[in-house]
């Protein structure tokens, strides 16, 4: 659905990261029960892993792109690899408090 957004409405903000928004506001407001997608998101999250994997494989085949810019493509990654990690423990913190209060 975020893609069909991302293309119809020609945004510069990625399909995959609307999904996510939308999924967000869907679980904030209920009309998605985290109970509806909690066996799909158990399956990714074990093999989450195998997802990066085309992520590898594009960033080889871009080895000659990529020359002398490593040190910006490190701190680009670690930076947003810790961006990611607490804003995920927030969300997580946050979906459980209001699970717990909804129970």
């Amino acid at each position: 659905m975020g893609d069909l957004i991302h293309n119809y409405f020609n945004l510069p903000i990625p399909g995959n990261v609307l999904g996510m928004v939308m999924l967000l506001i869907l679980l904030l407001t209920g009309v998605i029960k985290l109970t509806m997608i909690e066996d799909v998101s158990n399956f990714m999250l074990k093999h989450l892993s195998f997802f990066f994997i085309p992520a590898a494989v594009g960033l080889i085949t871009c080895f000659t792109i990529l020359e002398g810019k490593w040190t910006a493509l490190m701190f680009i990654s670690v930076v947003s690899t810790f961006i990611i990690a607490i804003v995920t423990g927030m969300t997580v913190q946050i979906l459980m408090k209001r699970r717990q209060s909804v129970e």
